[in-house]
């Protein structure tokens, strides 16, 4: 069980695999009211920075779930060097379906709602591991302007139009399903440039050092494409948030 390839090589120098910067998961940490003894679930967990970086700044303990074998090294190598490896655990598995042992204070899916088939799956499934009047996170895209075809949307990275809300419906959607929004904390534009940019040196570096790897043809098209893709498209449609939420 792992991710493919292609995401490793993307965002090989990542420690944040969405479009968060370290200064907005502090905000977030901030905005939530951390506090010491806190227990984190988080699912889809990628290189942990957030878990990490909370263990260090607000004494919380946790676990990361995730698929990639390369991200969940790179999550252990982290705490090591932050010295929490004794307050956070990374595990190696599939985060669909993980259901936590003990009920935690804080249950999250940062980017990541595939694991419950979408928005409302990936709310019941933290739910499971969350104790009574507990704090889901949950990191999701939505649109900032509604895209006008179909092409556009493709060109933001989805499907198809319905494939996310606008801001608005979206925080209608969570009050249909029975949450509050307590809080939240969007990526603006720049912070999607840290994210998607970082990958584009990330792949021009690999194909330097790996020219006759099977994917190089794979990596070369990509990095020609994207840049323009990005700038015309995902730049001014998609946006990007982590929302707090609470049962009502």
């Amino acid at each position: 069980m792992d991710i493919p390839r292609i995401y490793s090589i993307r965002e090989s120098n990542h420690r944040i695999h969405n479009p968060f910067t370290p200064a907005k998961f502090a905000a977030l940490g901030q905005a939530i009211q951390l506090e010491p003894g806190i227990r984190v679930l988080d699912l889809a967990s990628g290189s942990g920075e957030m878990l990490c970086t909370w263990a260090r700044d607000h004494g919380v303990t946790g676990t990361g779930v995730d698929m990639s074998s390369v991200f969940t090294r790179d999550a252990l190598t982290r705490a090591a060097k932050l010295g929490v490896s004794d307050q956070v655990t990374f595990l190696h598995s599939d985060a669909a379906g993980f259901v936590s042992e003990e009920p935690v204070d804080v249950a999250a899916c940062i980017g990541a709602t595939w694991i419950g088939d979408g928005v409302a799956g990936t709310i019941e499934l933290l739910k499971r591991s969350l104790r009574p009047g507990g704090l889901i996170l949950i990191g999701e895209p939505y649109w900032r302007q509604r895209v006008p075809d179909q092409q556009t949307a493709m060109g933001s990275g989805a499907t198809r139009t319905e494939d996310f809300l606008v801001l608005p419906e979206l925080m209608e959607q969570f009050g249909d399903l029975g949450y509050d929004v307590v809080e939240m904390v969007l990526a603006s534009q720049d912070s999607w440039d840290r994210y998607q940019a970082a990958q584009w040196l990330n792949m021009r570096q690999w194909l330097d050092s790996n020219p006759e790897d099977e994917l190089a043809a794979q990596v070369r098209a990509e990095l020609t494409s994207e840049p323009a893709r990005y700038a015309r498209y995902q730049r001014e449609y998609l946006g990007w948030g982590v929302f707090a939420l609470m049962q009502r």
